[in-house]
């Protein structure tokens, strides 16, 4: 499972269903063929060996390094973005025409039958992204979500199925971005495409992070960490996309986000590398300033976001929080593509927790750069979705779980 305990010694596991957090006592056994014990690997081998044990575990020591965009941004005829998970559904929203966007929203999912299956919605984001160029078509999932029940089910529903994805992206390394993906491959083994693969922003992401919650004082709780070992058993590739890379072709990965606007980094979690009962970052592979850090304020540099180039009208940029700002985030796309229009922007802009002067500022921001449209999600909060809707009339999208947005050239 994805939550371990982080000490040698026996070592806790975790179960997570509907975000609650199950302890129970016992070793970890390591599930590959060699039947080696994880905790004997961290706490009784050395370096070298220790090393060696790992990179086994999670597939290779080096991930693979993503495609340069290296030419122009590819265009596309149409997009479409389904959302599999957010945090609410309306069941009566009405379908809807914007200019060249179709808004398909998704009801109960009825057939000749009584219903037995809903749509879940939870804390997390999980979207397809489908896109389609003369006669190519490709399919990318964009992070996964909280719970593994939520995001099979959503997906079962959606008639979403684990063949069609070209690619798979974690926009970070949170576990409300990342909680489905482990029980969602194991779940799907045998059915990916061959060359499958999961892109990350960096190696960062495998590190391992506790989540702050206010109070008096401030209690900080385990908030997980990646699960190399169900990359390698399900044959996902694991792709490091710490440049502008191409994605499935027709898809382009920012790359880090540079802070090139007033916002600061929004972060209710602390990181910590290094390795505990097999989960986290190698230290090998991280920045030399980062290599020995303990429990220090995310700063999410390794965050990085799709956008897709739709033929006439620019970029559509989805973000999974949007940790390093929503404007920086617009900004590195546009510098990454080279294409210096925003069609649409989509997804968390981690603003529910920010000051009404700070979310202000953020529209006012946005509004200069003038994208179409403006399609709010997750964690972006209440305040900025009205301010969008009363300073950008026209400009936004309400959408929620299971709402597909269709993008015409």
């Amino acid at each position: 499972m994805l939550f371990r305990g982080c000490t040698c010694g026996p070592s806790p596991s975790s179960a997570t269903r509907r975000g609650r957090f199950h302890v129970d006592d016992g070793s970890v056994q390591d599930r590959s063929s060699a039947g080696l014990d994880r905790r004997d690997a961290l706490c009784g081998m050395g370096a070298a060996a220790l090393w060696a044990t790992i990179a086994s575990l999670a597939g290779g020591a080096e991930p693979a390094r993503a495609q340069k965009l290296t030419t122009s941004m590819p265009e596309v005829d149409s997009l479409s973005i389904r959302v599999i998970t957010d945090s609410f559904q309306q069941v009566f929203a009405a379908p809807a025409r914007m200019g060249n966007v179709e808004v398909q929203p998704f009801s109960l999912g009825l057939t000749d039958k009584p219903p037995r299956n809903v749509l879940e919605s939870e804390w997390g984001v999980s979207a397809l992204l489908q896109t389609q160029s003369g006669t190519a078509q490709r399919a990318v999932l964009v992070d996964f979500g909280y719970t593994p029940e939520t995001l099979i089910n959503n997906m079962a529903i959606l008639q979403i199925r684990p063949e069609m994805l070209d690619a798979m992206l974690l926009t970070h390394g949170h576990f409300d971005h990342f909680g489905g993906m482990a029980g969602f491959l194991g779940a799907s083994k045998g059915r990916f495409k061959p060359s499958i693969a999961l892109y990350l922003g960096g190696e960062e992401a495998f590190c391992t992070r506790e989540i702050v919650v206010p109070a008096t004082p401030p209690q900080s709780y385990n908030f997980g960490a990646l699960d190399r070992n169900a990359l390698q058993s399900a044959g996902v590739k694991v792709v490091l996309a710490d440049q502008p890379a191409l994605i499935a072709d027709h898809v382009v990965a920012t790359g880090p986000i540079g802070e090139r606007s007033f916002e600061h980094v929004t972060a209710p979690t602390r990181m910590s590398v290094g390795l505990k009962d097999g989960y986290g970052c190698f230290p090998e592979q991280m920045p030399e300033a980062k290599r020995t850090a303990r429990s220090i304020p995310d700063d999410f540099s390794h965050e990085i976001a799709p956008c897709v180039n739709l033929r006439g009208h620019g970029l559509v940029v989805f973000t999974g929080c949007g940790h390093r700002g929503i404007v920086n985030t617009l900004k590195q796309a546009m510098a990454a593509t080279g294409v210096d229009r925003i069609h649409a922007v989509m997804g968390g802009f981690h603003l529910a927790p920010e000051k009404d002067e700070y979310v202000q500022e953020t529209v006012a921001a946005i509004k200069q750069i003038n994208p179409d449209f403006v399609l709010p999600m997750h964690c972006t909060g209440e305040l900025f979705t009205r301010l969008v809707e009363h300073d950008m009339p026209g400009k936004l999208i309400r959408i929620n779980t299971g709402t597909r947005v269709v993008f015409k050239a």
